[in-house]
């Protein structure tokens, strides 16, 4: 089977899965913008020069999951091999960010009713979309559990995916929620959590920097996430959907990642 050739624009913040130990949702977009989950993928597992950063082309044999109804969702064939993944060009933003706006934004929503009408339709079920928000309200922090389920251990003791334990350090469960409110273009509401691998990364970082003073990294996230990218910058979501809630929940989406290029200024003629 050939391999896919995928711009990863999205990994969320690593999370224990009942049936897979922990996993990174990954995705992104094919070159004529469509996209593509890739799940599971034990990234933190793989060999330290197959673990791809965002904006990364990548080629890796993938098939549709059928245990999926998600028409983007698509599963490794074999996670176990050492060339899983081929890696081509790396959009980085040295000479502006025109490549990866050239991909990542040919179909943009703005109205989330809409989003979640397709989210919900038999034979669309979008579960992935770039989202422009007409307004951004807030950028929310909230504390959460500090530690994974006992159902979540239980998982990890009992799995065989990480055989070697005594390398392998699972990722720590965040402390906080992380959210952004804001209104579609019809006005309407909403507040979605946001579990890019990012922000995660980026709390830890100031928690280091601060000693551990938990408010401390809070108030350097939000200057992020708040001041930077939702007040100087022509800020996008990534948002997607989880199988289990995508045909019950009133809202299935929330944010897994942004994506933020720095706001156009038009140059005066005259």
């Amino acid at each position: 089977m050939a391999k896919i050739k995928v711009l990863i624009t999205v990994k969320t913040y690593p999370s224990i899965s009942t049936k897979y130990e922990e996993t990174v949702c990954t995705a992104g977009m094919k070159e004529n913008g469509e996209w593509i989950r890739i799940y599971p993928v034990p990234f933190r597992k793989l060999p330290y020069v197959q673990q791809y950063p965002k904006y990364q082309w990548i080629e890796m044999d993938l098939i549709k999951n059928k245990s999926d109804f998600r028409p983007e969702s698509y599963r490794p064939i074999d996670i176990d091999t050492d060339d899983l993944i081929l890696f081509g060009d790396k959009l980085d933003t040295k000479y502006k960010w025109a490549k990866r706006k050239g991909i990542v934004l040919q179909n943009i929503y703005t109205n989330l009713t809409k989003l979640i009408e397709e989210a919900k339709t038999e034979g669309l079920y979008t579960s992935l979309a770039v989202f422009k928000p007409t307004k951004i309200k807030d950028f929310v922090i909230e504390k959460s559990a500090r530690d994974w389920s006992e159902k979540q251990k239980a998982t990890l003791q009992q799995g065989n995916l990480f055989e070697d334990k005594s390398t392998f350090e699972v990722v720590k469960k965040l402390p906080y929620k992380f959210s952004y409110t804001f209104e579609d273009c019809n006005g309407r509401e909403a507040t979605l959590m946001n579990e890019d691998w990012e922000v995660g990364a980026l709390y830890w970082n100031c928690l280091k920097k601060h000693n551990g003073y938990e408010e401390a990294a809070c108030v350097d996230v939000k200057k992020k996430y708040w001041d930077d990218f939702a007040k100087t910058k022509d800020l996008y979501f990534f948002l997607g959907t989880t199988k289990l809630n995508q045909l019950r929940a009133p809202n299935p989406f929330v944010i897994i990642g942004t994506f933020h290029p720095p706001i156009e200024t038009q140059q005066r003629l005259f």
